[in-house]
């Protein structure tokens, strides 16, 4: 019920931003959550918080037409929003308690980040890339959603408020940083592609100890690279 409310609240504040959210585009992320489900997504609070954002939003208007295919599409400074399985298979991999701190790295346009607040974690979320993170400073709040965000290096983490229950990275990164498996705590999951700029491999990593870390591997996804020093 809470997550009804809040995103009713994003309805409001989205007509209040001339930003149409219409039946049409009801109905087209009806169609994105079934075909999430014939997928195989099956956490159905994913799937409930998928519905309610509308993903258009996000985007440019040249692809407002596109926005709930399954498909990534371009955010400008040489990022995307990633596929809607993308999203939705990252996030049922995290399996978000409330309240649970969720450390996000790379902001990107925010739609990620909407997605995670709506399920109701505490998220801290960092971009490198200056533009988009002063985007989704200024838009996030606009629909109601208020993450803490930070412009910065993702493979440095957020030293200052580790531990995260939950880590997740949304782009390729070529080797689990260091940084970021120290900020996990001991029973919390990461949720990370590695490889190199052809293609990734989705991996999770559930911390046991200090120094053990369970991992498995969950197949062949695409992300832009995930990069080293802010501008």
């Amino acid at each position: 019920m809470l997550v009804h409310v809040h995103f009713y609240i994003c309805v409001i504040l989205l007509m209040y931003m001339n930003i149409k959210d219409n039946f049409k585009h009801k109905g087209k992320r009806l169609q994105m959550i079934n075909m999430l489900r014939q997928m195989g997504i099956e956490d159905e609070k994913v799937l409930s918080v998928m519905e309610l954002i509308p993903r258009h939003a996000f985007l440019d208007e040249a692809f407002l037409e596109y926005a709930y295919e399954n498909k990534a599409f371009q955010i400008g400074e040489g990022q995307t929003i990633s596929q809607p399985y993308t999203v939705a298979f990252q996030t049922q991999l995290l399996t978000i308690n409330k309240n649970e701190k969720v450390l996000e790295i790379g902001t990107g346009s925010g739609y990620q980040t909407a997605v995670l607040c709506g399920m109701g974690a505490r998220v801290f979320s960092i971009e490198r890339q200056r533009v988009l993170h002063d985007r989704a400073k200024r838009f996030l709040p606009m629909l109601n959603i208020n993450p803490k965000l930070f412009y910065g290096d993702g493979y440095i983490g957020q030293p200052m408020f580790a531990p995260f229950d939950k880590i997740i990275v949304t782009a390729g990164a070529p080797f689990i940083p260091e940084p970021l498996k120290a900020q996990l705590k001991i029973g919390g999951i990461m949720v990370i592609p590695v490889g190199d700029n052809k293609g990734q491999k989705m991996y999770t990593l559930i911390k046991r100890s200090e120094s053990v870390f369970e991992t498995k591997l969950h197949g062949d996804f695409h992300f832009v690279p995930l990069l080293e020093q802010k501008r």
